[in-house]
């Protein structure tokens, strides 16, 4: 039985895109022009399998068609869609439960890729309030810590560790290197940071999120280096020696 999937976009000439883009895989596929009529277009039917969801929309924005789509189809992964990017509304999106989030212009194949990944993912992870192994996912492609896996832990307390997983499975080791300058300012100022735990995961995390997204693709195995990091330690000392 083919997967049932909901675009909800403003522009017509997208919608026919992306519907031909997904039809000619086999995709089952219905259309709305905004927050609105998807919710009449939906109605009481949860038997929808994903939604393909653009954020700028006149009268209500993706986000906020989003909230309530979490509600009517709480299982139905969310991919949002927009050409107007930036990590801070990627991220919250994520937190309001969408799926996947791909900048436009994108191609059929990036578009089914995303598709895919996100219904490979199955109806657990989409109400799921257990983040713990993906921290991001962008244009289909997911990024998970690799700090609890023993052989792919981080070696010293400036780097931090990453897999990103393709849409096709593959997986790639990513490490991001704390910069010395960074390392050497927090231990100026404290002696009893823990260097080799958890230091820096998040700012490391939204450095690869940045990287990702505005790459629109996944790193090849390497070193990325992050600099010019400030530790709450840091922030708390300068805020310290300026109040002098």
């Amino acid at each position: 039985m083919p997967k049932r999937v909901l675009i909800v976009d403003d522009e017509e000439n997208i919608r026919e895109m992306t519907r031909l883009a997904l039809e000619a895989v086999g995709y089952e596929v219905d259309e709305a022009g905004s927050g609105l009529e998807a919710f009449a277009v939906i109605g009481a039917d949860e038997s929808w399998d994903a939604v393909l969801l653009d954020q700028k929309m006149p009268g209500m924005v993706g986000t906020e068609v989003l909230r309530r789509l979490k509600v009517m189809l709480p299982t139905a992964p969310v991919i949002m869609m927009t050409a107007y990017a930036s990590v801070d509304l990627a991220v919250e999106a994520m937190k309001l439960g969408a799926t996947d989030f791909v900048r436009k212009p994108m191609t059929p194949e990036i578009l089914r890729n995303a598709l895919k990944a996100a219904l490979a993912k199955g109806p657990e992870h989409h109400h799921s309030k257990d983040s713990k192994s993906t921290q991001v996912t962008l244009n289909g492609f997911s990024v998970l810590r690799a700090a609890d896996i023993l052989d792919r832990a981080p070696k010293r307390p400036d780097e931090r560790c990453f897999i990103v997983r393709r849409p096709d499975g593959r997986e790639e080791q990513v490490v991001v290197e704390i910069h010395p300058d960074a390392v050497s300012a927090v231990e100026k100022v404290t002696n009893d940071l823990p260097l080799g735990k958890v230091f820096w995961t998040e700012q490391a995390e939204q450095f690869l999120r940045d990287f990702l997204w505005n790459d629109g693709n996944a790193p090849v195995t390497g070193r990325l280096t992050l600099k010019g990091v400030e530790h709450e330690a840091l922030a708390k000392a300068a805020r310290k020696e300026a109040g002098k």
